[in-house]
């Protein structure tokens, strides 16, 4: 039986007007993928059915499509149908969808003092309500949602290269992640732990400069009675739930790690945990978010052990 021609991995790249999605295609394309952006699905099977680029074999190349509301055509049934049948065919499809909170997207494009696509004859916030209903049947079908609100355009195409890249490989992509609760909870997080129950730092004066990649800090942390009893449990719960995640096709997991000013405490617990999840044969990568960040106004707790 002749293979069809054309890619055997497909994304298609879709998400709210504003979220990112032309940051998105630009940094798959740099990764080495074949970028095409607004092509109307009715046209898919025509450049299915084109050559590949000189000097590449058809089938080695990912191909992302850029898809959304202001596509020719565009409906959204019509596409996850597409994509189903896509996967019917042999291919490896799947979709990405983009997506930020109404209010960054009001900021964005009043920023840029662009006009929203659906919203040239109404309010910017109208415009986002509107193409957001009209996007539910995508957002629900996406294997793989990525929330870019508060996220730096940088730290977005770091995140596509970490999922879309050469070194990414098949099952569960593991991320552990540190963060300060006094700047939000990341939205990325599927499990995450508070660690502001362990004595804090904070509260020595040779420590608050420091940061808990450093000894000393680690070695004060773990010296809370309640350290190894906690670390244990915690890393148990995970290396028991990933396996059953992966079971149920989730591709990607982030266990987010916290406590008030994301120096300390998460910053060390992330580090040890990720070790541990080594230790039981995963792959995890490990972030901090806010270790760089200047120090937040979060008021610190005058009683040791709390707080920070």
């Amino acid at each position: 039986m002749t293979s069809k021609p054309g890619p055997r991995r497909i994304l298609f790249v879709t998400g709210l007007s504003g979220s990112g999605k032309k940051t998105a295609l630009k940094a798959l394309e740099d990764m080495g993928w074949e970028t095409v952006d607004n092509l109307p699905v009715s046209l898919l099977d025509r450049l299915l059915a084109a050559s590949p680029p000189e000097g590449s074999r058809d089938d080695e190349r990912p191909l992302a499509l850029g898809i959304d509301s202001r596509t020719r055509g565009f409906d959204s049934r019509e596409l996850v149908r597409r994509a189903q049948s896509l996967r019917d065919g042999g291919r490896d499809t799947s979709i990405l969808f983009l997506d930020a909170s109404g209010a960054e997207l009001t900021r964005r494009y009043s920023e840029t003092r662009s006009r929203h696509p659906m919203a040239q004859d109404r309010q910017i916030e109208d415009g986002i309500t509107l193409e957001r209903e009209l996007l539910a049947p995508l957002r629900a079908a996406a294997d793989d949602l990525i929330d870019t609100t508060g996220r730096a355009t940088n730290d977005l195409q770091a995140l596509l290269r970490e999922r879309f890249g050469e070194s990414a490989n098949t099952g569960i992509t593991l991320t552990v992640m540190s963060f300060a609760f006094s700047r939000g909870v990341p939205r990325e997080a599927d499990l995450m732990f508070d660690m502001r129950f362990l004595r804090n730092p904070h509260w020595d004066p040779a420590l608050r400069s420091l940061t808990g990649l450093d000894p000393a800090v680690a070695a004060y942390i773990a010296a809370d009675p309640a350290y190894a009893e906690a670390s244990a449990r915690i890393s148990g719960l995970i290396t028991l739930l990933l396996p059953r995640y992966d079971a149920e096709g989730k591709n990607y997991i982030t266990v987010a790690v916290g406590c008030t000013g994301g120096k300390h405490r998460s910053v060390h617990f992330a580090e040890s945990l990720a070790s541990q999840l080594r230790e039981a044969g995963f792959s995890p990568t490990v972030r901090h978010r806010d270790l760089t960040q200047a120090k937040s106004n979060a008021r610190e707790s005058t009683v040791p052990g709390v707080g920070s």
